[in-house]
């Protein structure tokens, strides 16, 4: 079977959906840092809706880390697959709008050149919130995260996504040019606010007359992101290729629903997303605040409770009646009091996530959901409970997906068998876990003294030590499956 490139385009079966726009007159507009599956699955498909009408609006993606998106993209001259998936089947689309992929740590040069020329007029993110090198419990940098302590050190060879921004933000200064507006696409609380502070101050740490240029000068517009896209499997693969007539070495997989509401504040210019179906308005916080303690609170609780259940993904565990009444209730009675969204149908949008949570077609894992704990928890869950806590309002529900994290970074699941446990801050709660030696009420003790994650204000709260330590203990004594049954009711 032949390789997806810009030949075999033509090839492709009848009714394939492919680029309607002639890729050799593109041209780049766009850098993204951080070019996963969620960036191809969301932005990169707007984009591609884009290009016919405005073709200097193109990406060029960055890959941070590791070299596997750009191994496998740059033999399909950067295109690739994405497959809409749900109850009644799979439909496949190639998008085009990824010129090439850049591996930061071996073309960092050619990266900051890039970003440092006058075509590019925006730089996007999605690095995760562990690649904005802050403490999640304040949204300020971390200046001793060791990459920032190498950026400092050696600022024209960053390794982190605020170096290599300040950085090519530093040459575009010293050569006159305007500024590129950077637009994070993460999960993290006012995207756009966080990255503006964490940026400026890694600026200031190198020079304070770059830090007031880029204050004075730089845009940094919020945005809401929302697509499920689980990881890509070797049957996904398999799948996709049978579909397509070729070989696409890392297809992506989706469902038929995106979001993305977008603060509009491009004084570089921007293409007109809201032509392909992004909200473009003034305030993205509501919309933000509403998907990160509706879906993502929801999603984390939902990924800890279901894998110690034994359910491998967030469609298994909405198989349970009493994991659909939870997070019904969690959404309803919890998360939606401290909303304040007026004109916007909150009920609809809890019902189309739990349609969206039970897709059978979509193969979410809760393993993958429960990645990186440690820096979603505050985000998700926490600050919907400082909101209850100071209202005076209940939160058993979401002091119970608390408890589950808890129990599930201990990395041992109710079978007794090893959890691999993905965090940045894994060994040290791992440590904490082994000094607890199985004790609910030492493990509850060690895990919220880290102040990264609960701060200074939760460990001293007495409704939120008694609410999520009683979870915690009927987890560890009842197991995930009876603690949900009760606690839904």
């Amino acid at each position: 079977m032949p390789r997806l490139t810009s030949q075999s385009l033509a090839a492709m079966p009848q009714g394939i959906a492919v680029p309607g726009y002639d890729r050799a007159m593109i041209k780049a507009g766009i850098v993204h840092l951080g070019i996963g599956a969620f960036h191809r699955a969301h932005m990169a498909v707007y984009v591609d809706d884009l290009l016919a009408e405005h073709p200097d609006w193109a990406i060029v993606g960055a890959s941070l880390r590791r070299p596997d998106t750009k191994e496998a993209l740059a033999p399909q001259d950067g295109l690739y697959t994405i497959a809409i998936r749900d109850a009644s089947g799979t439909r496949p689309r190639v998008i085009g709008s990824i010129l090439e992929v850049l591996d930061a740590n071996t073309q960092r040069e050619e990266l900051i050149a890039l970003m440092a020329s006058p075509a590019i007029r925006i730089v996007s993110l999605t690095v995760t919130e562990k690649g904005y090198c802050h403490d999640p419990a304040t949204g300020e940098l971390d200046p001793n995260h060791p990459d920032i302590v190498h950026d400092l050190a050696d600022p024209r060879s960053p390794k982190s996504a605020p170096g290599i921004l300040v950085e090519a933000l530093a040459r575009r200064r010293a050569a006159g040019i305007a500024p590129f507006t950077v637009m994070s696409c993460d999960n993290l609380p006012a995207n756009g606010r966080t990255t503006r502070r964490i940026v400026t101050r890694f600026a200031a740490l190198r020079d304070e007359a770059l830090c007031q240029w880029v204050e004075e000068a730089v845009a940094f517009p919020s945005t809401m992101v929302d697509r499920i896209v689980p990881a890509t499997t070797d049957a996904d693969r398999e799948t996709v290729s049978s579909l397509i007539g070729a070989e696409d070495a890392w297809p992506i997989m989706t469902e038929p629903f995106t979001q993305w509401v977008i603060e509009d504040h491009f004084p570089a210019g921007r293409p007109p997303f809201e032509a392909v179906g992004a909200q473009v308005v003034e305030d993205v916080e509501p919309f933000e605040l509403m998907k990160l303690r509706m879906l993502n609170g929801s999603h984390s609780t939902l990924a800890y409770l279901g894998y110690l259940a034994g359910h491998q993904h967030v469609s298994d565990a909405m198989g349970d009646p009493a994991f659909v009444k939870l997070i019904h209730g969690l959404m309803t009675d919890e998360v939606m009091p401290t909303l304040d969204m007026p004109g916007t149908d909150l009920p609809a949008y809890r019902d189309e996530l739990l349609a969206r949570f039970a897709n059978p077609a979509l193969k979410h894992r809760t393993w993958q959901i429960a990645m990186d704990g440690s820096q979603k928890l505050p985000q998700r869950l926490l600050g919907t409970i400082r909101d209850r806590l100071q209202a005076g309002e209940p939160i058993t529900r979401l002091s119970l997906g608390v408890a589950a994290w808890m129990r599930y970074v201990t990395g041992i699941d109710e079978k007794g068998e090893a959890i691999d446990v993905r965090d940045p801050l894994a060994t040290r709660l791992s440590a904490i876990a082994a000094e607890a030696g199985g004790d609910p009420e030492k493990l509850f003790d060690g895990l919220v003294e880290v102040p990264e994650i609960f701060g200074r204000d939760l460990p001293e709260n007495a409704t939120f030590r008694q609410a999520v330590a009683g979870h915690l203990a009927s987890l560890m004594r009842e197991g995930s499956s009876a603690t949900v049954r009760r606690v839904a009711g």
